[in-house]
């Protein structure tokens, strides 16, 4: 059915249970999966009255943001192994979410996406905004979205 699985994670609890049903799924069909975090950049616009930071101070946040992003993949890798499932971590960098998604999919010729939802309506959706939605909008891979 489906050969190769993207799962988006960001850590959270919620993204831990599309983690979790993406392992599932790619060991009932013996695909391989493609764990992605995507990291932003520090922004680098100033706002009157901030502070702005150093070159290094940037490097470092960032660093830690990379780290992190380990740590959860590595997490991922770990509970696919134990599933006997064959899988890879990717970390990419980018301030659209979704963009990176959808790149990183087509990329590694995923046939499937599996990400989660907060499910935020009304006035949180429009401010907040919905990397999800943006998926299930610009992607021509079918996006399974979990709750």
């Amino acid at each position: 059915m489906y050969k190769c699985i993207l799962v988006a994670t960001d850590g959270s609890t919620l993204s831990k249970k599309a983690v979790t049903n993406a392992i599932a799924l790619a060991a009932t069909c013996g695909a391989e999966l493609v764990a992605l975090k995507v990291v932003p950049r520090y922004p680098q616009a100033y706002f009157e009255g901030s502070i702005p930071l150093s070159a290094s101070e940037v490097s470092r946040i960032e660093g830690q943001w990379t780290e992190a992003a380990k740590a959860a993949l590595d997490a991922v890798q770990k509970t696919a192994k134990a599933k006997g499932v064959v899988s890879k971590s990717v970390t990419v960098k980018s301030d659209v979410v979704s963009d990176a998604i959808i790149a990183t999919a087509k990329k590694h010729k995923a046939d499937l996406i599996v990400m989660a939802s907060h499910g935020r309506k009304g006035i949180k959706r429009l401010l907040l905004g919905s990397e999800t939605q943006q998926v299930l909008t610009h992607s021509h891979i079918p996006v399974l979205v979990l709750r």
